[in-house]
């Protein structure tokens, strides 16, 4: 293991190192200070969880509360007024609002719609992948790991195509915004834009119904009450927005580790059901959602031996618990051939009631974009061996992916 000198700092800091490669740091917590009390850039006391069972037990502990207008004057002074507007969803609530709300959604985006996109999605990944330059570099962020989910869930919402690019643009900006003053004025315009995008959307929607989730979702909440119209928006933007980014820095992670392990990747391809294992690993190795979005106590409470104040932010490193070596064995080895019961338990989609809704959309998406590019390319190779990973340097991330990924197609013969 890697010891880190100072890894409450670091992490406080955000130095480039961390942000490049946290998870050192992430181990010495583990070790010294698993509930560790820091004022991240945000200037808001929070206490970073970073062991598996203490994760765990966060995620569903009752007492942390994801209700961000209870937490309304810390969430303004983190994100802003415009976000409020935009995160009136199940995400951000407690039961029994997030129960009502889940019931509405979960309704509509039914494990059985997802499958039915199964062939659409091999589609998709075909034409990216023919749209594709083979015999020199090309980034397969932009052209790959980013359009099959934006592509997938525009479709999936009923989001016209030449509304797409623009929609993908701002959300951009909201996910990789930092704390200084005209980064947050960037993210306050862009959460604007989205939400009278997404009124006006939904209007549309009501006059002329398609077969789309977000009709259908009209029509629940037209006919149930289940949903306001606040409700509404808030939630067709969240279902854009992480049913598009979590997947899109998830498939650039996976190739970028499959193909720096090639024993790992030569063993998914002569044993294709691994396919499906290998992405459960690279949940947990090193997954696109590197910390849940936080929590606030609504009591004192303790976690680890640590007090925790009632109105204190929580933030549980979900990257942390998942190479937490008290759950799983060596867990800094990328292994795609782990045991079902070991690989199952990481926390890459959380765990309680707030259990991603979006996964099955995003391990079947992700299982065939890999699926894909390894079948069509297995030459595909890195760009620039040796060179180390850029990955994103917002302070504090809720996510974890890389800012580019070069590889060669189809590599001239040696």
């Amino acid at each position: 293991m890697t010891t880190v000198e100072d890894p409450a700092a670091a992490a406080e800091r955000c130095t480039p190192e961390y942000r490049q490669n946290p998870h050192p740091v992430y181990a010495s917590l583990r070790e010294t200070a698993p509930v560790c009390p820091m004022r991240p850039p945000h200037g808001i006391d929070t206490y970073l969880i970073t062991r598996y069972e203490d994760a765990k037990a966060a995620l569903a502990d009752p007492r942390l509360s994801k209700d961000m207008y209870g937490a309304r004057d810390a969430y303004r002074r983190i994100f802003g007024d415009s976000s409020l507007a935009l995160d009136d969803h199940m995400l951000n609530s407690d039961p029994p609002k997030h129960t009502r709300l889940r019931k509405v959604v979960g309704s509509t985006f039914t494990p059985r719609r997802v499958e039915a996109l199964r062939p659409r999605i091999q589609d998709i990944v075909g034409t990216l992948l023919d749209n594709c330059a083979t015999r020199e570099p090309v980034d397969l962020l932009p052209a790959f790991a980013f359009p099959l989910p934006i592509i997938v869930i525009c479709e999936l919402l009923g989001v016209e195509p030449d509304e797409r690019p623009e929609l993908q643009r701002l959300s951009t900006t909201v996910a990789q915004t930092g704390f200084g003053k005209e980064s947050k004025q960037a993210q306050q315009n862009a959460e604007e834009r989205l939400h009278a995008y997404f009124a006006d959307l939904l209007a549309r929607k009501r006059t002329s119904p398609g077969e789309d989730l977000l009709s259908a979702l009209i029509t629940a909440r037209d006919e149930n009450g289940g949903l306001t119209e606040q409700e509404l928006i808030s939630t067709a933007f969240l279902l854009m927005f992480a049913g598009h980014k979590t997947t899109a820095y998830l498939i650039g992670n996976a190739i970028h580790h499959l193909l720096n392990h090639p024993a790992q990747l030569r063993a998914m391809r002569e044993d294709p059901k691994l396919v499906g294992a290998a992405v459960e690993e690279l949940l947990r190795f090193d997954g696109s959602v590197e910390s849940a979005t936080f929590r606030y106590a609504t009591e004192d409470m303790e976690i680890a031996g640590t007090r925790i104040p009632k109105g204190a932010l929580v933030q549980i490193a979900l990257s942390a618990a998942n190479r937490d070596p008290l759950k799983f064995d060596a867990p800094d080895e990328f292994d795609v051939t782990r045991s079902e019961h070991e690989y199952r338990a990481h926390l890459g989609f959380g765990h309680g009631i707030h259990y991603c809704l979006g996964a099955p959309l995003a391990r079947l998406e992700t299982q065939l974009a890999l699926t894909g590019l390894f079948s069509r390319f297995p030459g595909v190779a890195p760009a620039d061996p040796g060179r180390e990973a850029p990955w994103m340097a917002v302070p504090f991330p809720a996510f974890r992916g890389l800012t580019e990924l070069r590889v060669v197609l189809k590599p001239a013969a040696p």
